[in-house]
Formats: C-alpha cells, structure tokens, sequence
C-alpha cells in the first residue's frame, strides 16, 4: 500500500526540475490521479507522457486558468504549490533594493506570490468539497530558503517567497478555524541541484569545482536533490504529517542552522 493511495493531487510547475519529481513520488506512492500543470504545455504534456500522468495547462498567476482547473478537477487532496519564477530566467538582472524596476518586482510576485494565493484558494474550496470526510486534504507551499533570510541581489523574489512563508501559515490557521482537517505547510530549499544551475557549471573538467564553491558554505559541502525534495513532499501529504499544519521544513544542508566551523582558541 503507497502512501498516497486513492488521492488525487496537483502539481503546479511539474513539466521539470523539482515539480517533475514530486509528480513521479505521488505516482509511486500509488496516488490515484496526479495532475501535472505547466505554462510550458510542450515540456509538459512530455513530461506527464513519461510518469503516466495527466497534463492541464496552467499559468499560476492567471485567475481564469485556475477557474479553468477548478472545473476540471473540482475536488482534491493534494496541491503542491510550486511553479516559481527568480526573476532571472532570460539572463542577469538587476533586482536589488535599489535598482529593481517596479515591472520586475511585480513579474516575480504575479508568479510566486498571487500563484501562491490563487493556489490556495483554489485547494481550500476543492477540499472542503469532500464533504463526506469533513473537509480534508494537504497543501504544500515551495518556498525557499531565501524566504527566510535577505537577499541583496534578488530582493524581489526573496519578498515573494517570505509571503508564501507568511500565507502558509494564514491558510493553516483558517482552515483548522473552519473545522477542516486541511492542512498547510511550507518547504525552504536552498541549493537543490536542478537545471538553473547548469549556465553555472557548465560540463567543462571543472565542473567538480564549481559545485564545490557554490555549496562551500554548506555545512553539509553538497548540493541537495530534486528527489529529497519530492520524499519530503510525499511526508506532508501523507497521513505521517497528519498533526502538522503551519509548519515550515528547511532543506539546506545546515546552511541555516548557523557555521559548522569549531571556535578558534
């Protein structure tokens, strides 16, 4: 018996990376339903043609397109809310406090932050509909590490994944306000090993070295995996996450538990 036997879940940003892989974990757990969405309809109509799942267009920060999804798949159990945008997708720029432009701040924030918003609504009204279990279901908010701590160069998206932080935790206390055993929390990665980072290190002989500078100030000295992600994404939408609800799990190697290195004399 899988964990996730007999659920039908959502998958926001599925098409690839980190979403791809939490689409193949909820298959193997025996989910009945796994719904992969992607503005990308090319990489993801090939990408559910692989696991076996099914494919819906959805652009996260669209209303129309979540009613569209609504319609489609008016009842769930799982929504795993990770379509996301850095702001950096068509190459460098500036997007520190500074120097950010306002149409910048509000690319990345129609994405990650309305994205977040619209997700949640739409999961909270798809599971109270299971009226027969009391109003259940779980979901799963991608956050980021950046979402915890400042970062200079790419204030805009470390803004939106604060509020995805901050709404997490509304949503959880709604929901259990309503008597619904819905549950909602949130997951911070830091560097997990997907294709953003390949303009960076490149298939050269240096490759090795390069990961090693980007993780050197990992306590762990590694990057994490799209899979480590996914397993901890079959936890919070499992029964084993049954009494956690606005919680946020980080998954960065120790990056935020403070320095690894022993006192000097």
């Amino acid at each position: 018996m899988g964990k996730l036997n007999d659920m039908v879940c959502v998958v926001t940003g599925g098409a690839r990376g980190i979403g791809k892989a939490v689409c193949r974990a909820f298959l193997a757990e025996g989910a009945k339903v796994v719904v992969l969405t992607d503005i990308d309809e090319d990489e993801g109509r090939k990408a559910a043609d692989e696991l076996g799942c099914s494919f819906h267009r959805l652009d996260v920060a669209s209303e129309g397109e979540w009613d569209a999804l609504a319609a489609a798949f008016p009842v769930i159990d799982v929504l795993v809310n990770n379509a996301g945008i850095t702001g950096f997708e068509d190459g460098p720029a500036q997007h520190d406090p500074e120097n950010a432009s306002l149409a910048e701040w509000h690319r990345v924030h129609a994405v990650n932050t309305d994205g977040c918003f619209l997700g949640c609504r739409y999961a909270l009204r798809a599971m109270k509909a299971q009226a027969s279990s009391g109003g259940t279901g779980s979901i799963i908010n991608m956050s980021s590490r950046s979402g915890l701590v400042g970062i200079p160069g790419a204030a805009a998206y470390a803004a939106s994944k604060a509020a995805m932080r901050n709404h997490t935790k509304s949503v959880a206390l709604y929901a259990a306000q309503q008597g619904w055993a819905i549950r909602c929390n949130s997951i911070h990665p830091a560097a997990i090993l997907t294709d953003i980072w390949e303009p960076m290190l490149g298939d050269g002989p240096d490759r090795d070295a390069k990961m090693a500078a980007l993780v050197a100030d990992t306590p762990l000295k590694r990057f994490g995996t799209v899979e480590e992600v996914a397993a901890t994404c079959v936890f919070l939408a499992s029964a084993d996450s049954a009494y956690m609800t606005g919680a946020e799990l980080t998954l960065d190697g120790g990056l935020l538990a403070g320095s690894a290195a022993s006192p000097g004399s």
